[in-house]
Order: structure tokens, then C-alpha cells, then sequence
């Protein structure tokens, strides 16, 4: 299965398959003005001129006509507005702000153009093609100019945008498209929902006190809790177990206090738009303190500030390839040996970072947080073959079912990561609810 999936990816990425999709697009006819040519075209040989009806081939003549006369008027229509939108953007160059929204909401491009003067039977429409994710949508403003609206789906960050524009037939048999750039910067940031305002993420760090001579950071025995493998059996309460005969051990309590500097970081996945959401709602919100430094997948340098964390954010979601992982390279520059807890955000999946972390947090000084973000919990329900043929199940759903996590897949996750990192906490971005590494509401 991963075999045939990585072959369509390679080819749908392939120079052959970049060329006939630009072909596909350049040809002037759509599927259906080529359906009516080639069943004209038939009629008007086995019909018209086969057997001499003379009805077939007046209708026949009608049909081409009208199907050349509609090519005629999409193509020199579509020359023309080409023209006119790239001296457009020429005599507007440096005048356009960067593009600045927020994902799911609809928001103003400040893209528009005035009404043309066009050939009849003929409409004009654009999307925006890069970034992907992104619905456009054209209104009239009381100009009468028709100004570009866009709603993103997912976060992003860009240095240009490209638009195809479509000039086509209001019967639907010609069309004339092509692709526009424009050097913008665009800038999208995650949604986040129903996130509420999390915890102080503080940092806990080891206090200056040696309480003992071993050098651990540890106090009086004070911790009292079931025993697990790999405790020593010099922790076991053995009076306790005599009486109830259940094995628990006393540890030492360890002595921390709240780091004023707090480091966190955002690992990206396919399904990392919810911990983005739960990352920008962090640093907004002012949950990771006063002094921070945080980085994200595909950013350099740490960020000690919020408009440059913000847009880490954003640019932690590639367009195209992915990221590599980052966050060893985060924490030499950021905390170097000093041996600092770190926060990091990360999507609740078995995501390729995942040997990655395990490996930093066993090789690295410091103690981990982690703090996981789902879209919803994945249920899976049999329904009755005649619902699914009598009702539709409408879009929110199928996103739902297409970004949630599995109870079993997150438990197997937390239980995975929950025995190497300090704590665990899960957040749902689609009801705004917390939970702990048992999945128990906090």
C-alpha cells in the first residue's frame, strides 16, 4: 500500500505529468465542448452528408457554428483580460500590502479588477492555486469592481501567490486560462476554534539546593504510589504490604521550582494543524510566561518575540516538501548545555518525528513536556446501508472523520511518550477541552 501510494506521489510530482496537466490546461475546449464537437462532427458525417438529411446537417451547422463562435469569443476575450491584468499588477507593483488572515474566516485580499468590457457570452473567474488550501471567492463591490475574498483552510506562509484565471463561455464549451504570480508575502494563521486560554507553561527546573550527597535534586521521601516495574524493591513498604497486600513505594520528592524562561517548540505532521491552532493560542495568550524562546519546523533561529514567533508558526506547515527535523538544532542554539525544560507541541499521531524525539529526549540533559492537540476523537460507527443511501453525511463530518484521532491510537501514543517526558497534556481544538495522559478531562 505505501509502495503505490509513494508511486502516484512521485508521479503525480513527474515531469510528464506536469506537462500533460499544462496541456490539459491550455486546450481550449472543456469536456463538455468537446463531447458536442465529437458528436456533431459524427452526426454531420453519418447523417448529414452519409444519408442527406438535411435537417441533421442544418442542426450540425448550427452546433459548430455556435462552437466556434464561443471559442472565438473565450480566446480573444481571454488575450485581451490577460493583458490587462498583467499591466495591472505591473503599474501596481510595491502598492499591495502583504497578505495577513486567519484560516476558516473569510478575509479580504485587497485584489481587485475593474469591470472589463468584454465580448458577449463570456465570464471571467480566478482561484488562488499557491498556496493551496485556500478557497477564493469574487463579489462586486459599490465600485462595481470585483474584489477577491479567500477563505485558507490550513496555515501558511509565502513569499508570492499564483492565480489561475479562467476567461470562459457562459455555455460551458470553451474556455482560455492561465497562471498569474504576483510577488506578495501571505501570511495565514491557524485557526484556533474552541481552544480556550491554557495553563501557565512554565518551565521546572532543578533547584539550587543539593539535597543530598548523590547530587540528585531530590528531598524527604514523601511520594507515595502504586509500584511499577523497574522500581527498587528498597522503596517498596513492605509493613503497608503485609497488611493490604498491595505493593506501593515511597520516592523521594523532588525539589523544583518555576524556570523563568520558559523553551518550546512546534514539531509538523499531516495532521498538525491543531497543535499550530494550540501553539499560536500559547503564545498569544502569554501561557509560556515573560522570557521565552520558541522555534517551529522550518525556522532557523529561536524566536524571543511574538510577531516572529507567529510567523514560524505559519512557515512550520511546508508546501511541497517537508521539514526536517529540527528541534536538536533548536535546543543547542536556545538553551545550549544548560540543560532547560523544554515544551514541545506536536499532533497526536504516530508521525514520522516520533523516533526523533525519542531519541532527544534520551540523549538530551533536560526534561520535555508535550503537549498534544487533536481535532476531535475519531469514532468509528456502523451505519445502516440504507442511511448511507438515503442520507447524505454533510462536510464538517467528513473533515471530522478525516483530521480526529483514534482513543486507541492516542492511548497507544501516551503511553508511548508518557513514560519518557515530565507531563502530557491533551487539548482538543474542536470542543476546547484538556486532557491528561489517560484521556481523563482536566
Amino acid at each position: 500500500m505505501n509502495l503505490s501510494t509513494n508511486y502516484f506521489v512521485n508521479l503525480k510530482h513527474s515531469l510528464v505529468f506536469r506537462l500533460l496537466r499544462t496541456g490539459i490546461a491550455l486546450f481550449p475546449l472543456t469536456v463538455q465542448g468537446l463531447i458536442t464537437l465529437i458528436v456533431t462532427a459524427l452526426c454531420l458525417s453519418v447523417f448529414g452528408y452519409g444519408s442527406m438529411d438535411l435537417v441533421v446537417f442544418a442542426l450540425a451547422i448550427c452546433a459548430l457554428a455556435i462552437l466556434v463562435f464561443c471559442l472565438f469569443c473565450a480566446v480573444i476575450s481571454g488575450v485581451f483580460v490577460q493583458r490587462k491584468i498583467q499591466r495591472n499588477l505591473r503599474e501596481a507593483q510595491g502598492t499591495f500590502e502583504s497578505i495577513k488572515v486567519e484560516a476558516g474566516y473569510p478575509n479580504e485580499t485587497g485584489f481587485a479588477i475593474p469591470t472589463l468590457k468584454l465580448l458577449p457570452l463570456v465570464k471571467l473567474s480566478w482561484k488562488i492555486v499557491f498556496p493551496d488550501y485556500i478557497e477564493t471567492r469574487t463579489r462586486f463591490d459599490v465600485n462595481n469592481q470585483l474584489l477577491e475574498e479567500i477563505i485558507p483552510a490550513k496555515r501558511c506562509l509565502t513569499a508570492s501567490i499564483t492565480r489561475q484565471f479562467t476567461v470562459s463561455d457562459v455555455l460551458g464549451f470553451c474556455r482560455y486560462s492561465w497562471l498569474q504570480k504576483q510577488e506578495i508575502s501571505c501570511m495565514a494563521l491557524p485557526q484556533t476554534n474552541s481552544v480556550k486560554a491554557l495553563p501557565l507553561l512554565r518551565s521546572l527546573t532543578a533547584e539550587d539546593g543539593i539535597p543530598n550527597p548523590s547530587g540528585d535534586p531530590e528531598g524527604d521521601r514523601m511520594e507515595i504510589r502504586p509500584y511499577a516495574p523497574g522500581d527498587s524493591v528498597r522503596n517498596i513498604m513492605w509493613k503497608v504490604y503485609a497488611r493490604n497486600r498491595q505493593l506501593n513505594v515511597r520516592l523521594a520528592e523532588k525539589s523544583v521550582f518555576h524556570s523563568k524562561r520558559t523553551v518550546a517548540y512546534l514539531l509538523s505532521s499531516d495532521k498538525d494543524e491543531a497543535a499550530a491552532a494550540v501553539a499560536r493560542m500559547a503564545l498569544e495568550s502569554g501561557a509560556l510566561g515573560e522570557d521565552w524562546a520558541f522555534a517551529a519546523d522550518g525556522t532557523g533561529d529561536p524566536c524571543e518575540n511574538l510577531p516572529s514567533a507567529l510567523e514560524a508558526v505559519a512557515r512550520s506547515r511546508a508546501i511541497g516538501q517537508a521539514f526536517s527535523y529540527g528541534l536538536d538544532q533548536f535546543l543547542t542554539k536556545a538553551v545550549g548545555q544548560s540543560g532547560a525544560h523544554c515544551i514541545v507541541f506536536a499532533a497526536a499521531e504516530l508521525a514520522p518525528w516520533l523516533p526523533y524525539l525519542k531519541k532527544t529526549i534520551g540523549t538530551y540533559s533536560g526534561q520535555f513536556s508535550l503537549v498534544l492537540a487533536i481535532d476531535g476523537f475519531q469514532e468509528e460507527q456502523s451505519q445502516k446501508l440504507w442511511r448511507k443511501m438515503l442520507f447524505q453525511e454533510n462536510s464538517d463530518s467528513l473533515q471530522g472523520r478525516e483530521t480526529g484521532s483514534s482513543r486507541g491510537e492516542m492511548l497507544n501514543l501516551l503511553t508511548e511518550l508518557g513514560q519518557l517526558v515530565e507531563s502530557t497534556l491533551v487539548v482538543d481544538r474542536k470542543t476546547g477541552f484538556s486532557f491528561d495522559k489517560s484521556l481523563r478531562k482536566v
